[in-house]
């Protein structure tokens, strides 16, 4: 079945103002990503400590096995669909997310949505660092034990961060930023390579564990079953979201990385190897090995680090902790690296490039120690889920605009002139209509995140905002026309 593309209009060639282009941001003249590098980006995004850890407690919210595939299946269903749904206008004009938000909120207004990616990037860019410099403490440690003392934070510790610790995180932080530093293609090969190493260590790590305890000690039940028939739909839902949640950040950019695909069939096809074949393959992994822990180890682990730590094999172990280090670096630079790198080189394209972007980030990231925000629920809670309320309507606003208001037609030229009579110039650059909408569906969406004895409702936070966003845009945006 064909796909019926609506032809753009045609329009006098505009020159590009240079306040809103420079090298990074201007269209790509080639677009060489595949249907594999699609698919190893989500594998590096799935494949990693925190990865692990979340596909791993779906299985612990006392629901059966089945129910959890269902809502596996369910929630990276939707991951996908909406992923398939925001690559299209990014790959379509080569651009990246902070330029196609200009289509919607302005070529002034595109800051907004840019700098609140960014300020979320930069806050889960720290602690993914931190979670990759906790697998190489552990690594250090097994190979020189006499290292013991300078992992005590209350003995050699620095602003909340053990002397090893800091070690371990300077050290991945200039990895990050020199594979980063390099370009898009050096990340290409590098999360090309990322996402399978990590299947190699989790056969084998089931695997050894296969023969320590038999295949008959696989139980798929981790946790006690405490929900059955209709009783088990609020926690099916909720793990629904909790998918989608998990995903929300590199879901809302994925345009960043739609761009490059050489086409929408490979990027599609990317997206379905990436998302619910490999999620679903990667999450079964994760319940195998979590369930082994206890016959073989004695009490569950659900940390992939700690479980390599307990093998008695120091090769084993730091090949484990390595692996699972590299996987954290590879998410760490498509998700939290290459978003914010675009979202604040947008905001002054002629004096931040997007290395310079980046390396904003980057420094970002230490100021906020992450390790003292990743051991406080808290303020995880009361700063990252309060940004995150506005990720649901950024991604409502701008579907809404690209599918419903103008039936996919984006004027590339227009998105870099300042000129009045430019289709996104709308007030003096911002458009009021999108940012109403957005700060609709932000403020009811946040209210649950802030309001005590509403975190039930709090998990729906991005379903509520991004279904106010769309509807509010829509009606909006059809009223004025």
């Amino acid at each position: 079945m064909t796909e019926t593309v609506r032809p753009t209009p045609i329009v006098p060639k505009r020159a590009r103002d240079p306040r809103l282009t420079n090298s990074d941001l201007a269209p790509l003249r080639e677009q060489t990503w595949g249907t594999y590098d699609i698919f190893a980006f989500w594998m590096s995004d799935v494949h990693s400590v925190g990865g692990y850890v979340t596909a791993g407690s779906l299985f612990l919210l006392g629901l059966d096995p089945v129910q959890v595939l269902i809502s596996l299946l369910v929630g990276i269903g939707v991951v996908y669909l909406f992923c398939d749904l925001v690559a299209r206008p990014s790959q379509a004009a080569g651009v990246p997310y902070p330029v196609i938000c200009r289509s919607v909120f302005g070529v002034f207004g595109a800051n907004i949505p840019a700098v609140i990616r960014g300020l979320i990037a930069v806050a889960w860019y720290g602690i993914q660092t931190y979670l990759a410099s906790a697998a190489l403490d552990v690594v250090l440690l097994k190979l020189f034990p006499a290292l013991t003392p300078l992992a005590d934070v209350w003995q050699h510790g620095f602003l909340g961060l053990s002397l090893l610790g800091w070690f371990s995180f300077v050290l991945l932080w200039l990895v990050q930023a020199a594979v980063f530093w390099t370009g898009m293609e050096t990340i290409r090969r590098f999360i090309d390579f990322c996402g399978p190493a990590v299947y190699v260590v989790m056969f084998l790590l089931a695997g050894f564990l296969v023969a320590r305890a038999g295949w008959g000690a696989i139980d798929l039940n981790l946790g006690q079953v405490r929900y059955t028939g209709w009783q088990a739909v609020p926690v099916m839902l909720g793990a629904v979201a909790l998918v989608v949640s998990y995903f929300s950040g590199p879901m809302l950019n994925f345009g960043d990385i739609s761009r490059y695909g050489r086409s929408m069939t490979a990027v599609r096809r990317g997206n379905l190897l990436g998302l619910p074949v490999n999620f679903l393959l990667f999450s079964l992994l994760v319940v195998v090995t979590a369930a082994l822990t206890v016959p073989v180890f004695g009490e569950l682990i659900t940390d992939p680090v700690a479980t390599v730590a307990r093998i008695d094999s120091t090769t084993a172990i730091l090949l484990g902790a390595l692996t699972f280090a590299v996987a954290t670096v590879g998410i760490n630079i498509v998700a939290n690296f290459i978003s914010p790198a675009f979202d604040f080189s947008h905001v002054n394209p002629q004096r931040i490039s997007w290395r310079a972007g980046g390396m904003i980030a980057a420094v970002g990231s230490v100021l906020i120690t992450p390790w003292n925000l990743y051991n406080s629920p808290e303020v995880i809670h009361y700063t990252l889920e309060t940004l995150g309320a506005f990720i649901g309507p950024l991604f409502g606003v701008l579907i809404a605009d690209y599918y419903l208001v103008r039936r996919r037609q984006v004027v590339v030229e227009d998105l870099f002139t300042l000129s009045p009579d430019g289709l996104y110039w709308y007030r003096k650059g911002f458009n009021p209509r999108a940012i109403a909408a957005t700060v609709l569906g932000a403020a009811i969406a946040v209210v649950p995140v802030l309001v005590p004895g509403m975190t039930e409702l709090a998990q729906y936070s991005w379903f509520i905002g991004m279904g106010v966003g769309l509807v509010a845009h829509t009606a909006l945006s059809w009223r004025r026309r």
